[in-house]
């Protein structure tokens, strides 16, 4: 009992266990304790353990002066205090602590100045975050993060097939994106776009569906990792670079039908080089459309470098006259900051802008792609250690007092459930039958019919 001493003090609940030999009073004393703080209770659990849970320690304890309670009940004690932090495993200590911290409500941050194109100023230097808006950018983050992992886990046990391009590493791209515009803004983007699919307000469960083909995935099972959809959001394109003319045309809807809306075009640095890209532009550029061409540059166009790839690795100055903003495309504070920067200047009737984000990809290119024969896993270990966006705001949270280290666990552990709720449901969830093939054709059609592999097979398609 020496080694509960330290813990023992005028008033305290402990001393009625010194003094106290019965198994209710014990039950009574760490149910006190736990209430008054759950720390507490558990460094007394520890204490207790560590003393009567060696024999030998035991032995001379009920041996000694000090302490005459029997083994039997040292025994019945420890049960107890396990029953009653039993509870602590569905709200755990951490929980406790978090609930009695006080947290600043927002808090300053300096960012990378971004490089400007035919812009006398840019996005601001600094930016204010608050603990809400934080920790929802790091439940995000983190889901993405988990969500992409999950993917890259289920295609290599072949419950996913086909293309599969995954985004971990680019995580603040995305979740920075849609935080710096509006939900009725519109979105467009090229393959990898799972991240994008749940910014935009699709449900991890419906993601992971589609990606396994099932009746409950967002395209209904039929459109599979690259043709993800949602309002306001236009897939999830496969054709490298073909959705950016698309782009620049929902971007023409929204000046032509009088609203107040952007529409976000996105494209990778292996696309960069094509015409009609550079014809999207011209056309944006005459016509003064709202839309924000993003180039996002991970380094590589599948396995080449963009050193290899392209004469000018400028992409933000690509657009010549039109003006550009290069950004730090890790940090979810640079990308938001930008992209409102960009968004409040097509509001505002100058004309398209262009952005680049500078990120990085941990995976390969696709699933297919081990990612290490054109660059050193050195390389991507380093990006790891010193660029990871996810960690980058959570150390700006924590070194702030947004949030306890604790806390930012705590949404791991729920992050981690909900992806593994979602993928029992991609996986247990059926198939859509061969008959619904030729559905959702069109949106608000009557029914007709759809001519099968050859003239003799007949689908119906229903809107």
């Amino acid at each position: 009992m020496d080694s509960l001493r330290p813990l023992a003090r005028a008033g305290h609940p402990l001393d009625a266990v010194l003094v106290d030999p019965r198994p209710g009073a014990a039950h009574d004393v760490i149910t006190t304790l736990s209430r008054r703080g759950a720390t507490e209770a558990w460094r007394l659990l520890g204490h207790l353990k560590e003393t009567w849970g060696h024999p030998r320690r035991a032995s001379w304890a009920v041996r000694s002066r000090r302490c005459r309670h029997c083994l039997c009940f040292m025994r019945k004690m420890l049960a107890a205090v396990s029953r009653v932090l039993s509870g602590a495993s569905q709200k755990p200590a951490s929980r406790v602590l978090v609930a009695s911290r006080n947290f600043a409500n927002d808090a300053t941050f300096e960012i990378k100045k971004c490089d400007l194109h035919r812009l006398e100023e840019g996005p601001p230097v600094t930016t204010v975050l608050t603990r809400e808006d934080g920790l929802k950018y790091y439940r995000m983050m983190q889901t993405v993060r988990r969500m992409e992992l999950k993917a890259d886990q289920l295609y290599k046990q072949k419950i996913i097939r086909g293309f599969c391009h995954l985004c971990d590493g680019q995580e603040a791209c995305c979740v920075g994106l849609e935080a710096g515009i509006n939900p009725t803004d519109h979105l467009i983007t090229a393959y990898r776009a799972h991240g994008f699919t749940f910014t935009r307000g699709l449900s991890v469960r419906e993601i992971l569906a589609e990606l396994t083909g099932r009746k409950g995935g967002c395209a209904k099972g039929k459109g599979g990792s690259m043709h993800m959809y949602a309002k306001n959001f236009y897939g999830g394109n496969g054709i490298v670079g073909a959705q950016v003319p698309l782009g620049a045309g929902i971007a023409l809807a929204c000046k032509y039908n009088g609203k107040d809306e952007v529409c976000l075009t996105l494209y990778g640095d292996g696309a960069a080089n094509q015409g009609q890209i550079f014809e999207a532009y011209n056309m944006a550029a005459l016509w003064k459309l709202p839309c924000i061409f993003i180039c996002e540059n991970n380094r590589y166009g599948m396995g080449t470098s963009v050193e290899r790839a392209a004469a000018s690795t400028d992409y933000y100055k690509r657009g010549d006259f039109i003006p550009g903003l290069r950004v730090d495309g890790m940090d979810i504070l640079c990308v938001r900051e930008a992209t409102r920067f960009a968004a409040a200047y097509c509001r505002s009737g100058k004309g398209p802008i262009l952005m680049e984000l500078q990120t990085y990809r941990y995976h390969g290119h696709s699933m297919s792609d081990p990612g290490v024969s054109y660059r050193t896993r050195e390389e991507i270990q380093e990006v790891r250690s010193k660029s990871d966006p996810i960690m980058l705001l959570k150390d700006r949270m924590v070194n702030s007092n947004l949030a306890s280290v604790e806390e930012l666990k705590e949404i791991d552990v729920e992050v981690r459930k909900e992806i593994e709720d979602a993928a029992q449901f991609a996986t247990a969830d059926p198939e859509p039958p061969l008959e619904e093939l030729g559905y959702h054709i069109y949106s608000s059609d009557p029914p007709f019919e759809v001519r099968g592999a050859n003239q003799w097979i007949k689908f119906k398609s229903v809107s």
